[in-house]
């Protein structure tokens, strides 16, 4: 193992959290150049296998990652110090932006910039939703491609249905995945492990239990915690509107860091500073825990086939989430206005194929400067 100084693992991984705009891709690209390319204290083999196996745990993939690198490279102390010093960058941001976007009265030109940028957010969940699609369900092959699809489907109906409870479609489809591979046991064990999920869901504090499906129980990617979260923010706790919830989805697509970080902002408006603070600590333990006590099982869990036969369920399963989130945010985009920046958005996202946060700063203005002209605000 690399003897690497805590300063050094503060500074370097600090560097990557402050300027990580762009999510999980960035993330990697700007790990590898680290940890391969410029320093090589790890080799191509290794960061490879460690990025591909974080990719079959839940949560955020790019979070676990960093801190599978810092400790790599540092040891335990080394992979607290790197994991916290990627996530607080953009977190303390966040934090401060929502503190300004979420305040009872806002200037108009702040509230008309969240509007603008929370109406962008449509078209950008959209286009994940469609990226993610074409990767996971349009890359398979006969009955493999019709049981994704029919995944896909559940994970869309669950969203628009059942909105808190998104997360138990997810379980449910990696689970049946794994039992049709393995005919038999896996799949009789479905029913016993919903039940102990809505047996959380009731025994945990409203905002735990959000920050934890963000944190623990999200598969498929970063946009996945999109419905995960607005179930239970707009439609089950009433914290937020739902065009504060969309402004709230913008905040963690601009900032830098993980997307993840978001739930900080859905916790901020149900309980201030405090429950901004508590939402991202239970949303980012179980990836310090799952490096710190698991990272040296990496390697067997990538060849493992039953973590990729249940992820090739709930992933797909997830994709629909994200897009039946997308349908569902769409309801929080009230003025004419809005519609068409959200318009302008999806041709830049999906024709001109221009990046997330250059297209949510430039709604943000759009939605600004509506506002100072005095177009009305929802």
């Amino acid at each position: 193992m690399p003897e690497v100084r805590l300063s050094e693992v503060l500074r370097e991984w600090g560097r990557i959290g402050a300027v990580g705009f762009g999510g999980p891709p960035a993330h990697v690209a700007l790990l590898r150049e680290l940890c391969v390319t410029r320093r090589g204290w790890m080799d191509d083999r290794e960061f490879e296998d460690a990025n591909a196996a974080t990719q079959l745990l839940p949560g955020p993939a790019s979070t676990q990652l960093a801190i599978f690198c810092a400790g790599r490279v540092a040891g335990g102390a080394g992979a607290i110090v790197g994991g916290l010093a990627f996530v607080l960058p953009g977190l303390a941001l966040l934090l401060v932006l929502a503190a300004v976007t979420l305040q009872d009265a806002p200037p108009d030109w702040i509230a008309g910039a969240a509007a603008g940028a929370g109406a962008a957010v449509v078209a950008v969940v959209a286009r994940a939703g469609a990226q993610l699609a074409a990767a996971s369900v349009l890359g398979r092959a006969g009955g493999a491609l019709v049981r994704a699809a029919a995944y896909a489907v559940v994970g869309v109906v669950a969203t628009v249905v059942a909105g808190p409870w998104v997360v138990l479609a997810l379980f449910g489809c990696g689970l049946a995945e794994l039992g049709l591979r393995r005919r038999g046991a896996a799949l009789h064990a479905w029913p016993v492990a919903l039940a102990v999920a809505a047996h959380g869901a009731q025994e945990l504090p409203a905002l735990a239990w959000t920050a934890l499906k963000v944190g623990a129980l999200s598969y498929g990617g970063g946009f996945v915690i999109v419905p995960l979260m607005e179930g239970d923010a707009v439609r089950e706790h009433d914290w937020m509107s739902r065009a504060e919830f969309l402004n709230a989805v913008a905040l963690g697509q601009v900032t830098p860091g993980p997307v993840t970080q978001t739930v900080a902002a859905v916790g901020y408006a149900a309980a201030g500073v405090g429950g901004a603070l508590a939402a991202a600590a239970v949303a980012f333990v179980p990836s310090f825990l799952v490096v710190l006590l698991g990272g040296g099982r990496f390697e067997r869990l990538r060849g493992s086939p039953g973590a990729r036969a249940f992820l090739d369920g709930a992933g797909p399963a997830a994709v629909g989430a994200v897009l039946g989130a997308a349908g569902v945010l769409a309801q929080g985009v009230r003025e004419p206005w809005q519609g068409v920046v959200l318009a302008g958005a999806a041709v830049a996202l999906f024709a001109a194929r221009l990046g997330t946060v250059p297209v949510l700063l430039a709604a943000a203005g759009a939605g600004a400067i509506a506002a100072v002209a005095g177009a009305p605000l929802p």
